[in-house]
């Protein structure tokens, strides 16, 4: 056991507008199982790049131990390897009867050490290298989103082989992967970084008595501030009137007063202006305290959608339906039958590979939402409604480059509307200034998002939109579909997502 010491901690990129860190200080122990949970740009896999030694930074990170990164980066060339020729490369020292065991734990043969890396699923690799990355001793692991585009009987496998380790910092949105497999949260708050006992169920449940607290804390400083403001107000106003009274007087109403009142009335006059002062000052005094009680309050702004309505109830009508690719001997999925009605949010679930992306893909060529045509053979029915608008969010993030005027420009969307959007997702504003390229992962899936809310449609239809993004904006999410209820499609591994938003799931 030892410890990691963070001691004011600052870094920014080259060339950026802004700070990622700015005199953090924290200390963590090399033997918890740490969630690792932020919004989205806040920097989570920055401070693991900055923990590997992969960019400077000013301040210190004092510990004995060393640190492995998860995912390992797999060069075009062993692409086409199999594992146990590269493995080495990935991980010095790491031996193959350990990565074997590993595999066992994660319910997978070694077999497919020996096959060629790029023939493996998404659930494979992510077996092969987490693997890996558990066959040293005494390395303290940093584990970055490992979830993403695993189905959901992988997801499972992953959360039970974590949950039986330990010492290490895992970077995850899925809320039931860190209540699973987490004891610590490290959490990036707006402007603070806090290290807390418990997994995210607990800390979530801490966070929102200590905002409701903040908030009673706040209301309470509004009305002192008003009141203070109200006596300021009424004490300047006596002084004023008290000050004009101290030069010129009627002898005969005020036959008791002479030319040596006028000192008097200027001492008292002096006093109440003074009385002004105080009041003004502990004014300000309330109010910074107000905005510091504010700094990390998460207050989730709810989201709109405007979704049309169709004349005909059933948007989407498959029955008995098979597809099969030109270049292949088997079947994607046979049989399959399901309509998309108004106001049903389906989940699509099964098994990476079982077809999901392809009836999605089927259903956008069928509406004309789409640029492209698959080489396929088809049997059954798949048919959509005449005029059927949709709105497509799809896994893809390589397009996205250039600036938010341009992409607007583009896509021809309202910019202040798109922006007013984002921000709501929690963009800051220096963001816009970017090069989307340059963007996290999250932020550029919240482009997709943003475009899609933004464009008025019929049906949804989302390829697993959650992956990258935040805990606090799918909660945001969560709610619009609830309030909304637009007619949707999606394919989401997120197991609380979908049980609290689809009305029906479909299994492929």
């Amino acid at each position: 056991m030892a410890q990691i010491s963070v001691n004011n901690l600052t870094f920014c990129y080259d060339g950026s507008f802004d700070n990622i860190f700015e005199n953090v200080s924290f200390s963590i122990d090399t033997n918890w199982k740490l969630g690792f949970i932020g919004r989205n740009g806040k920097g989570k896999t920055t401070f693991l790049n900055l923990l590997s030694g992969k960019y400077p930074y000013q301040g210190s990170i004092d510990t004995a131990t060393t640190f492995d990164y998860f995912p390992y980066q797999i060069a075009e060339y062993q692409m086409k390897l199999p594992a146990s020729e590269f493995m080495e490369e990935l991980k010095a020292g790491c031996e193959n009867w350990r990565i074997i065991c590993e595999l066992g734990e994660l319910g997978e043969d070694s077999e497919i050490l020996y096959r060629p890396y790029h023939t493996l699923s998404h659930g494979e690799r992510t077996k092969i290298l987490l693997a890996i990355l558990f066959s040293g001793d005494n390395d303290f692991l940093l584990i970055d989103e490992p979830t993403n585009h695993l189905d959901r009987e992988a997801r499972e496998i992953v959360k039970k082989y974590l949950a039986s380790k330990k010492g290490f910092i895992l970077v995850s949105h899925d809320r039931d992967l860190l209540d699973a497999c987490t004891d610590h949260c490290l959490v990036l708050n707006r402007s603070s970084i806090e290290v807390q006992n418990g997994n995210f169920s607990v800390w979530w449940e801490n966070k929102q008595r200590k905002d409701r607290f903040v908030v009673s804390e706040n209301e309470k400083h509004k009305k002192e501030i008003q009141k203070l403001r109200q006596t300021a107000t009424r004490t300047a106003e006596w002084a004023d009137r008290n000050e004009r009274t101290k030069i010129g007087f009627n002898p005969i109403k005020e036959h008791d007063r002479s030319i040596a009142t006028r000192s008097y009335i200027g001492a008292k006059t002096k006093k109440m202006q003074s009385r002004v002062k105080q009041m003004e000052k502990r004014i300000n005094r309330e109010i910074e305290e107000k905005e510091g009680l504010l700094q990390d309050l998460e207050i989730p702004v709810d989201l709109k959608l405007i979704n049309l309505s169709h004349h005909k109830d059933t948007l989407v009508n498959i029955k008995n339906y098979g597809l099969r690719y030109a270049d292949s001997e088997h079947s994607v999925f046979e049989g399959l039958t399901f309509s998309i009605n108004q106001g049903e949010r389906i989940a699509l679930s099964g098994k990476n590979g079982c077809g999901k992306s392809s009836i999605i893909k089927m259903i956008l060529q069928k509406s004309d939402s789409a640029d492209y045509s698959m080489d396929v053979s088809e049997e059954g029915v798949c048919q959509t409604v005449s005029g059927l608008v949709i709105s497509y969010v799809g896994q893809d993030l390589n397009d996205l480059n250039g600036d938010i005027t341009s992409y607007c420009r583009e896509h021809d969307l309202d910019k202040s509307l798109f922006c007013a959007i984002l921000r709501q997702l929690d963009f800051e504003r220096v963001q816009f200034m970017k090069n989307m390229e340059d963007y996290s992962e999250g932020q550029k899936k919240k482009i997709l998002l943003a475009t899609s809310l933004l464009t008025p449609a019929h049906l949804y239809i989302w390829d697993e939109p959650l992956n990258y993004i935040d805990i606090f904006s799918r909660m945001q999410i969560e709610k619009l579909l609830l309030t909304y209820q637009p007619t949707m499609l999606f394919v989401e591994h997120d197991v609380r997502f979908c049980e609290k938003t689809a009305t029906k799931t479909i299994e492929l």
